[in-house]
């Protein structure tokens, strides 16, 4: 018997246990992947949007100023890294210029600080790669960076520690209301709660539509991305974006936290909510648009491609409400969804205690325990930490250089890593120029001993996706 069973452990459904952490509720979250952050909050541009688009009074206004803000409060206790580098919302056609003054007013309606519009001269000056066609924008300066697969882990290591249970790999495939609890059955296990919240991303309508009559439609939409090495990491400094004008919208080139460049996304909906392809079609189209925003986009640096699905819904705003008694969705987390985990985790736990009138959490704690990466610390403490364990001072991913002792404490973290995947996620490893060519051999390595399993049981990203197959144990 549980509180509150929450269904999704991306970035909405882990900032939702997070604040109902701090209530004596006893919560747990099912997810049917292996892991945090494997959905939406793995695959997206990694931008806290400061508030100036969104319509003003939607939920999306409201809870993108407030979530923008609580994430980069809480970035220090929860140990993820936010970097305010601004964003530049770039002007093509003098006849467009009235448009900047539109999302600035909107901006300022939505509490947005820090905005200013610029012109020509100054613009360049800032980024001297933009589009020579450039005649003004608007300069975001509460615009930044976060590393979205750290805030996802962060936002649920602390709801774990504060006593939230978490369950992978399981499945949702009915849920039923019995004399008032609801039966939430997995492929593996029978659940019983008081409360369910919805947080299941593009599979948010399926779940909503067992239980009410009122239904939703999820679009899956794909978009696109190049991830470009770390030498053109600099090409801009802030997260450039083009203004809707005559010649379309246009898609963002930004910095990354880990010191890449990400171009991208398009917008294509799909029917399978399982397609994370890029196909060629889709990378022309982005590249095409980014030369509207810069001069010679750097894609003959490009690392990796990659895409991801947003929910997106009619409406254009997201779905928070309980939609059948004690069944809260959260769904329709799309753009600026990201920016607002925190904030929407707070909106749903008011709406949880003003059910249950649960007495606040005695023990319950703001941060995480402390995440050791050598090569972020002074020399020093660095030292030292490798004379208590040498594992710090071996470098097993040259290009992230993430040391072994870091991946053996992230996989004995709480809830740590138990694939490789999960290693990339929470230290970067695999992320550089190699694509894991070096490392990966090493981390299954290190993962097999950890975990006591052989090395042919270490997986990618969970069931099915080993990297390793040997007919007996002769064959190694």
């Amino acid at each position: 018997m549980y509180d509150c069973l929450v269904i999704g452990a991306g970035v909405t459904g882990a900032g939702i246990a997070r604040e109902l952490s701090f209530y004596n509720l006893k919560v747990v979250v099912l997810d049917k992947e292996h892991d945090f952050c494997c959905g939406t909050t793995k695959a997206n541009s990694a931008i806290l949007h400061c508030g100036y688009d969104p319509t003003p009074g939607t939920l999306m206004a409201k809870l993108n100023k407030r979530g923008s803000d609580r994430i980069k409060e809480l970035a220090k206790d929860l140990q993820y890294k936010v970097v305010e580098n601004g964003a530049l919302i770039v002007c093509l056609d003098k006849d467009d210029l009235h448009k900047l003054d539109d999302l600035y007013n909107r901006g300022i309606a939505n509490n947005v600080s820090g905005l200013e519009i610029i012109d020509r001269e100054k613009l360049f000056e800032l980024e001297p790669n933009i589009n020579e066609n450039a005649v003004g924008a608007l300069w975001a300066k509460e615009s930044a960076i976060v590393d979205p697969f750290n805030l996802n882990v962060a936002l649920g290591e602390n709801a774990y520690e504060n006593g939230v249970e978490f369950k992978f790999n399981e499945k949702v495939v009915d849920i039923k209301e019995v004399d008032g609890l609801y039966h939430v059955y997995t492929d593996k296990n029978e659940y019983i709660t008081k409360i369910v919240i919805n947080a299941s991303g593009v599979y948010g309508d399926d779940l909503h539509n067992i239980v009410s009559e009122d239904k939703l439609n999820i679009t899956a939409r794909r978009g696109d991305y190049y991830l470009c090495d770390k030498s053109v990491g600099n090409y801009v400094s802030r997260t450039i974006f083009t203004l809707p004008g005559k010649l379309g919208k246009g898609v963002l080139l930004s910095p990354t936290i880990h010191g890449n460049l990400i171009i991208g996304p398009n917008a294509v909906d799909v029917e399978d909510k399982e397609n994370l392809s890029t196909p060629k079609e889709g990378l022309d189209e982005v590249y095409e648009k980014a030369c509207l925003s810069v001069k010679n986009p750097p894609i003959n640096e490009t690392i990796t491609t990659f895409s991801g699905l947003r929910a997106v819904l009619p409406i254009h705003d997201f779905y928070i409400k309980e939609s059948k008694e004690n069944f809260i969705d959260a769904v329709g987390i799309c753009s600026p969804g990201l920016s607002s985990c925190v904030a929407i985790g707070e909106m749903v736990r008011d709406m949880v205690v003003e059910k249950l009138h649960p007495e606040k959490n005695p023990n319950a704690i703001v941060g995480r325990k402390k995440v050791n990466r050598i090569f972020n610390m002074p020399v020093e403490e660095a030292n030292e930490l490798i004379k208590k364990d040498e594992k710090f001072g071996n470098i097993v991913c040259r290009c992230e250089k993430i040391t072994e002792g870091e991946i053996v404490e992230a996989i004995r973290r709480p809830l740590g890593a138990t694939t490789v995947e999960g290693i990339k996620k929470r230290l970067g490893v695999s992320m550089g120029r190699c694509g894991g060519g070096f490392c990966v051999p090493k981390v299954i390595e290190i993962l097999s001993r950890e975990l006591n399993i052989e090395p042919e049981m270490v997986t990618k990203s969970g069931e099915g996706t080993n990297y390793l197959h040997f007919q007996n144990k002769e064959d190694r």
